[in-house]
C-alpha cells in the first residue's frame, strides 16, 4: 500500500524543480512542492492514506484522530472509515484556522470530549507550525494529544519541532522516497 501511495502522490501532489521555483506559506522559495489535496481527496488515495495513517497511529487508546482543517480533514476521515471497518473505531475531528463567535465558542468540531487520547495529524510538515498549533488548540479544549503523524515529511525540521510538543511524532511518506521515485521515473 504504502508504495502505491507513494506513486500516487508523485503523481498527483508532487512537482520538483532543479531550481527553487515554489513559494511556501513561509515566502521561501523551494525546489519541492507538495500539495495532498487531489490525492487525500481522490477515492484511491483516500483508501490508501486511511488504511496506512490507521497503522501508523497503532495506539488502542486513541479514540479521536484530526488536525487544522483543510490539510487533515480528508486524512482524518479516511482513518475513521478504515478504522471503523477493521472493528477498532476511532473518530475523526477538525480544528479551525478561527475560533466559531456564536453557539458554544471552541476550536474542535468533532466526537471528541475532554480528557479523549487523541492523535494530531497533518498532510504535510516543513516547520511543523500548523501541526504545532493543532496540537496547542486540542489540548487548549482539554484533550489528551498522545502522538503525532504527517502523511508526507518534506524534511526541513517539522518533525524536530513537532517532537517539541508531543514525543511521538511520524511520518508515513518522506520527501526522500518521493525523490527516489522521481529519479526511478526519470
Amino acid at each position: 500500500m504504502k508504495e502505491e501511495l507513494i506513486k500516487l502522490i508523485y503523481q498527483k501532489s508532487f512537482k520538483y524543480s532543479e531550481k527553487p521555483a515554489f513559494k511556501l506559506v513561509s515566502g521561501r522559495m523551494s525546489r519541492f512542492y507538495v500539495n495532498c489535496k487531489p490525492t487525500t481527496l481522490s477515492a484511491r488515495g483516500m483508501f490508501l492514506v486511511g488504511h496506512l495513517m490507521f497503522e501508523a497511529i497503532n495506539d488502542p487508546g486513541v479514540v479521536g484522530i484530526g488536525g487544522l482543517t483543510f490539510g487533515a480533514d480528508p486524512i482524518a476521515v479516511a482513518t475513521a472509515f478504515a478504522s471503523e471497518l477493521k472493528g477498532k473505531p476511532i473518530n475523526a475531528f477538525s480544528i479551525r484556522k478561527a475560533q466559531k463567535d456564536h453557539g458554544i465558542v471552541k476550536w474542535i468540531e468533532g466526537d471528541i470530549k475532554p480528557g479523549d487520547r487523541v492523535v494530531i495529524i497533518d498532510d504535510v510538515a516543513t516547520t511543523g507550525g500548523s501541526t504545532i498549533k493543532a496540537i496547542e488548540r486540542a489540548r487548549s479544549e482539554g484533550v489528551d494529544v498522545v502522538k503525532a503523524v504527517i502523511l508526507v515529511d518534506r524534511q526541513e525540521g517539522g518533525l524536530e519541532n513537532i517532537r517539541k510538543h508531543v514525543p511521538d511524532v511520524s511520518a508515513i511518506i518522506s520527501r526522500d522516497e518521493l525523490m527516489k521515485y522521481n529519479e526511478m521515473s526519470s
